[in-house]
């Protein structure tokens, strides 16, 4: 087997993340953008160390488990969604068995109980949070809004029916693009950084209907968005748009980032509700995508952590703190450790919007990933420390063992493949060297 050469056959499995197994003699090739079953086509484009990876070129026979037809126009050639021919319950045991094979690779055999997936309450229209891309579906083609091409960086398709977002966000995408598409303004490209138009951010409210639309450029061009405002204030939406923001990227590199906000109509931020709670969320506040999977997610998380109501539970990396708050209700106090400032006054101000008096958010101090171990390290009280390590050599794992040997007022650690916790609770804070995390 050489570079270059083709072969077909079939995709045996999907491993995570989307890498398809395909067996050619007793060589395994690994084909990414497949389902399990499917006849392929594909042209070997890696091959070292015994290891070989495949670029599919044609499905030749589609999968047994593609029993229904696709919902959108523009499937399979986007990149967006790859299973949705597949049944959710085939998606969902697929998806099922690759954590499982993660799981029995990290736990080296050892026991442990599994119980089960959880599905999302709604399989279409779930997402809360869209970025969209502005291109051309060909080179030198009329302007596109929506998702890249599977595999491609730069060609776009448009996604005006897409079933991952609520219609709403899909006519304020046909909106802009048709708003733009009209006066024939540029789309940024990436090789030559030049251009106009770059994404089309959308957020909204699953629970609240409350929508967010960010029209991002560069600072290239000017041009007037007051029509553009009033036309998507004139869409008949079943939720509302409370901000329209045009947002300013000269970044080189293909990010969705601010270097400059303007807020051309309403306010920066929308409210969510999980399991009874509100949430403040601006444009760049982290929340998961899938709000009514979430609400499963924290309802199974609150139920592990059981009745803690006389003990002190930590969020590492909290984020806004969403879990932070939902454990509050079962705990006698929530500690939630982050690195990323703003996160934290975030968690502060929703705490604050839902008058819960036992949450507090801290932010660490850390450490890069250079020659140390990845750290944070913050202090609770006037006895109370918490270090954090995210590490992968067996030598500081040994060292750290040594370390809970020696001090004996370590309370709690433990750790898995690439994390360590120690909560070190100190009367003495002398017992403390500086040699004690030295690696």
């Amino acid at each position: 087997m050489k570079k270059g050469e083709i072969y077909e056959g079939v995709i045996e499995k999907v491993d995570f993340p989307n890498k398809g197994i395909v067996m050619v003699d007793d060589q395994k090739v690994t084909v990414k953008n497949g389902m399990p079953g499917q006849k392929v086509r594909f042209m070997i484009n890696k091959k070292r160390s015994g290891r070989a990876e495949g670029r599919l070129l044609e499905v030749l026979e589609k999968s047994p488990l593609e029993t229904r037809n696709p919902v959108c126009s523009i499937f399979p050639e986007c990149g967006g969604c790859m299973y949705q021919t597949m049944s959710y319950e085939n998606q969902l045991a697929m998806k099922e068995r690759q954590v499982r094979d993660l799981l029995e690779g990290a736990l080296n055999g050892a026991d442990y109980q599994w119980e089960g997936i959880h599905g999302s309450p709604i399989e279409f229209r779930y997402r809360n949070k869209m970025e969209f891309s502005f291109g051309d579906a060909y080179k030198d083609g009329p302007l596109t809004l929506g998702l890249h091409k599977k595999g491609s960086t730069y060609d776009v398709l448009t996604a005006n029916d897409c079933k991952l977002v609520h219609e709403d966000m899909t006519k304020i995408l046909t909106c802009v693009h048709g708003y733009f598409l009209k006066r024939n303004v540029s789309y940024y490209k990436k090789m030559q950084h030049t251009g106009y138009l770059r994404h089309l951010l959308l957020r909204r409210g699953v629970t609240t209907g409350e929508i967010l639309v960010h029209v991002i450029t560069t600072s290239q061009e000017e041009h007037d968005l007051e029509p553009l405002k009033e036309e998507l204030l004139a869409l008949p939406l079943e939720g509302k748009i409370v901000g329209i923001m045009h947002i300013i990227n000269d970044s080189l590199s293909d990010v969705v980032q601010s270097d400059e906000t303007r807020i051309l109509y309403g306010q920066d931020f929308f409210y969510e509700t999980l399991l009874g709670l509100r949430f403040r969320i601006s444009t760049f506040s982290f929340f998961q995508p899938n709000s009514l999977a979430a609400e499963v997610l924290y309802s199974v998380v609150r139920q592990y952590i059981g009745d803690t109501r006389d003990k002190v539970v930590f969020d590492l990396y909290s984020g806004t703190g969403t879990i932070a708050q939902l454990a509050a209700s079962v705990a006698d106090e929530v500690i939630g450790v982050e690195i990323v400032e703003e996160a934290v006054e975030a968690a502060k101000q929703n705490a604050a919007l839902n008058n819960l008096t036992n949450c507090r958010f801290i932010a660490c101090m850390h450490t890069g990933m250079s020659r140390k171990p990845f750290q944070t390290f913050c202090r609770i009280n006037q006895h109370l420390y918490l270090w954090v390590f995210l590490i992968h050599s067996t030598q500081i794992r040994a060292h750290l063992e040594r370390q809970c040997k020696r001090h004996p007022k370590i309370i709690r650690h433990c750790f898995c493949n690439t994390v360590y916790i120690i909560v070190w609770h100190i009367h003495n804070t002398s017992n403390i060297t500086d040699d004690t995390f030295c690696f």
